[in-house]
């Protein structure tokens, strides 16, 4: 085991229940970020971000103000924070979706935000509506603390792949639909349209978020039929022979039924230097992506040694 504490034990089974009510409480809130905000390229208005207490969105416009919505999962709460002074919370404890999706539209009326959302979840198979999903009622607050914990730590070393990037890269940002954290290099050229069919999403909504080529890399905690939490690469469109790339420093194998590296969540919790065997997988992943497709990778990232100027 390794001896560092900040990578916590995150067994999907014994938190699954509450994993699958958490991600459509945050499908709840991130619609209502995707209603009222711009669109950004690959939708990346609509993402959280993980910061010291959870995940937030923050400066969300409504009529000449903006605020703010915040997971806090240490206290367990979300908090709604207007820019007129104005300030809701709600309690994050076992309750069904249902109640959630009314108590959470409740607070945003009281703050003079009126918002209608398509009440259906994103990316879920076989869901139900979340004004009527009385199945999901789950909130385990010692397992959304150890979540919390994980997307921090994966968000710190993600950070630090993300800076040795200069082409086009995204943020580290969570995706409510998919539930995962993730950060994206794009190549600078434009990609075909994906070819298969996402539950409950426009097709064209996936081919704004896939319009140019790119490798992606994040962590997920396994839901969605996948079993077990892990850090996750892909590239898009994948260049011939990606699958068969051979990693030589880090852990990880490309996993065929979906079509990404995997690298399992406990491995990295149990190594002896967890940042290291981490960073080692993105960049071994990255790079055979960029090298099979032929990226210009001397314009687009940073010399190894570069000198911080401070």
């Amino acid at each position: 085991m390794s001896s560092n504490a900040q990578w916590p034990d995150l067994p999907l089974s014994a938190w699954s229940d509450s994993c699958d009510t958490l991600h459509l409480w945050t499908q709840i809130a991130g619609k209502v970020v995707l209603k009222l905000t711009p669109l950004v390229n690959h939708w990346w208005n609509v993402t959280f971000h993980v910061d010291a207490r959870g995940m937030a969105k923050r400066a969300i416009p409504y009529q000449g103000r903006v605020f703010d919505i915040v997971f806090d999962f240490l206290d367990h709460r979300l908090d709604i924070e207007v820019s007129d002074g104005g300030r809701e919370s709600l309690p994050l404890r076992p309750m069904t979706v249902a109640d959630f999706y009314a108590a959470f539209m409740e607070r945003l009326r009281r703050l003079g935000i009126d918002v209608d959302i398509w009440t259906i979840p994103c990316e879920i198979a076989e869901c139900v509506a979340f004004d009527q999903d009385r199945t999901h009622a789950q909130y385990d607050p010692e397992y959304v603390s150890r979540f919390h914990q994980a997307l921090v730590q994966s968000t710190r070393v993600m950070q630090e792949f993300r800076s040795r990037f200069i082409g086009k890269v995204s943020p580290v940002h969570f995706f409510w639909g998919s539930f995962d954290l993730a950060v994206t290099r794009f190549s600078g050229r434009t990609a075909p349209p994906p070819k298969g069919h996402t539950p409950n999403v426009a097709d064209w909504a996936m081919a704004e978020a896939y319009s140019h080529e790119c490798s992606s890399c994040g962590f997920w905690p396994g839901n969605g039929g996948f079993g077990q939490a892990a850090f996750y690469v892909y590239a898009y469109p994948e260049p011939e022979g990606y699958g068969d790339a051979r990693l030589t420093v880090s852990a990880g194998a490309y996993n065929k039924d979906v079509g990404q590296f995997i690298l399992p969540y406990d491995t990295v919790r149990q190594a002896r230097d967890p940042d290291a065997l981490l960073l080692g997988f993105l960049q071994e992943t990255y790079a055979a992506a960029a090298n099979l497709a032929k990226w210009d990778r001397a314009a687009l990232e940073r010399a190894p040694n570069w000198a911080r100027p401070f």
